[in-house]
């Protein structure tokens, strides 16, 4: 079975390129979360700052009296990690005076200064530690978790169903990890390192179980022109990320639905140009019956797109070729109109012959005999006239010449040829340089002045006119007599059309003079048309050309 690339697949290939909307879409969102994230390390930066500020200057709140032996510092470090534990839990800050009385060490200073500017930058979603030079931790509050929303139980099953699938695709941060201050933090900490060298920064660091990403700020205590400590301020990405959730959740659910109804858009779309095309198709098979007759195609022949058009130029090219099958169908009848009496005669001829003795009446049988056969002559050399012309046209060579120099001797000419025709030449004495071929000019008017003359009303006289029009010259070809058939108007010069009814005479006729005459106008860049005259006395046949 051959795999067909069908319209439907080729727009579904197409509709791919839709993806693209979530790819720009995924961009964004990292650009929106970079942002925030320098947003967020601004604004701790900013409150280290503030903090920093208020304990600028007062060098007796960074002093620690260190401890006096490995257990004591054993147990100063045990009380600090349980009053760190209570501070984050409780939300009150933790000072080196409660530090120092569970772990047995003493020191006379005023720590209430600390606890009451921590509590004043206190935030529910931040930590806020102040260490000293020897990266001891004086005082801590806030705490990096948030406070547990209540759960919405609202909505549906499927509400309930589709919020279930975009946790799922699209993890939400976790609330519940370690947020413990690990000594490590202290030591390795390189942004406390460089704030105690005097230079404010900011770092991203996990949690102890990895599940939480921290930012920290750093800000340098100045004591005249000494760092004397830093203070430290965290908060976790987990705002960031929430934002970074509801921005892919949206994502996803505007792709779902862009191409649900992209989707749904181009199947319908193809669907119904799939049929527009198959019913095109099964009338352009039906076109031609069984007796070889063709029919207008009605599919779609009044839109207009490109199927509208395509059904117009196949019912286009179905009419020409019916307009010349009609031709073909009357050809036999023409032709055996036109063959019956040639043939007629020179059979007669020679069965008179062939009984006459008389030798003076055998030469009047064996005259008709060659009359008939010049009449058999001349109807094949017209049905080859037209193929030879075209093939000629291609290889026949241009020169400049005056068109009304040949059209005075062509004239000049007819007059001889056509004694009982009176004709009238008006041309003004210019000279009208066309390029071309003078012999086939001459051709041309040999077929209009015929055609003139055969249907010019007795006693009436052919008129031919040869006037400018810009740079054109005008060629115009009056006869007197019948006008033409509305039936043929529109098709006179084209091939094997002829408007001749049953008419007595010796000479062929088979459509094709006005057709020569076409040709030859089209070789030398000009048009020709006919036209009855507007009192119905007769016809008028106008040819322009362009002058060089």
């Amino acid at each position: 079975m051959n795999f067909r690339i069908t319209l439907r697949l080729k727009l579904a290939l197409v509709a791919l390129t839709l993806l693209a909307l979530p790819w720009v879409g995924w961009r964004y969102v990292q650009e929106m979360e970079r942002f925030l994230l320098e947003a967020q390390q601004q604004a701790l930066l900013a409150t280290a700052r503030a903090v920093a500020t208020a304990l600028h200057e007062r060098p007796q709140l960074m002093r620690v009296k260190p401890a006096q032996n490995d257990e004591a510092r054993r147990a100063a470090e045990e009380s600090l990690r349980q009053a760190t534990e209570r501070a984050e839990k409780s939300g009150q800050p933790v000072l080196v005076e409660e530090i120092g009385r569970e772990s047995g060490v003493s020191e006379q200073q005023s720590v209430a200064e600390i606890g009451a500017i921590l509590r004043g930058l206190e935030r529910s979603t931040s930590r806020i530690w102040v260490v000293n030079r020897e990266l001891k931790l004086l005082a801590l509050t806030g705490s990096l978790k948030q406070a547990a929303a209540p759960e919405n139980g609202d909505g549906d099953g499927a509400a309930r169903l589709w919020r279930d699938i975009l946790a799922r695709i699209v993890p939400r941060p976790a609330e519940d990890f370690d947020e413990a201050l690990d000594a490590d933090v202290l030591a390795t900490g390189r942004e406390i390192s460089r704030a105690l060298l005097g230079a404010p920064a900011t770092r991203l660091r996990a949690s102890a179980d990895g599940r939480a990403v921290i930012v920290s700020a750093a800000h340098s205590i100045w004591s005249r022109d000494d760092v004397v400590g830093a203070v430290v301020v965290e908060e976790t990405t987990h705002s960031i990320l929430a934002v970074r959730s509801q921005a892919l959740e949206r994502l996803l659910l505007t792709t779902v639905v862009v191409f649900a109804l992209a989707a749904a858009v181009l199947l319908g779309f193809a669907t119904r140009l799939s049929n527009r095309i198959r019913r095109l198709r099964d009338e352009a098979e039906s076109a031609v019956d069984a007796r070889g007759r063709l029919k207008r195609l009605t599919s779609g022949s009044r839109a207009g797109d490109e199927i509208g058009d395509l059904s117009r130029s196949f019912s286009a090219v179905l009419e020409k070729l019916a307009q010349h099958h009609g031709y073909l169908e009357s050809l036999a009848g023409r032709l055996s109109h036109e063959l019956r009496t040639p043939i007629a005669v020179v059979r007669s001829s020679l069965e008179n012959l062939k009984l006459e003795s008389d030798p003076a009446q055998r030469q009047v049988y064996l005259g008709r005999a060659e009359e008939g056969l010049s009449r058999l002559s001349k109807i094949l050399t017209r049905m080859s006239e037209a193929t030879r012309l075209e093939q000629s046209l291609h290889a026949e060579a241009r020169v400049r010449f005056d068109l009304a120099e040949v059209l005075r001797e062509c004239v000049s000419g007819y007059r001889q040829a056509y004694p009982d025709r009176a004709f009238e030449l008006k041309a003004p004495a210019l000279a009208f340089v066309v390029e071309g071929s003078p012999d086939l000019f001459a051709q041309l008017l040999d077929k209009l002045v015929a055609n003139a003359a055969d249907f010019g009303r007795a006693g009436a006289p052919i008129r031919i006119e040869l006037l400018r029009a810009g740079l054109y010259a005008q060629l115009v070809v009056t006869n007197a007599g019948p006008p033409i058939p509305d039936e043929v108007r529109g098709r006179l010069f084209e091939s094997m059309i002829s408007a001749r009814s049953e008419r007595a005479g010796s000479e062929p006729h088979l459509g094709l003079g006005l057709y020569i005459a076409r040709l030859i106008a089209e070789f030398h860049g000009g048009s020709i048309g006919a036209a009855n005259l507007p009192d119905g006395s007769g016809v008028s046949v106008r040819l322009t050309f362009p002058l060089t």
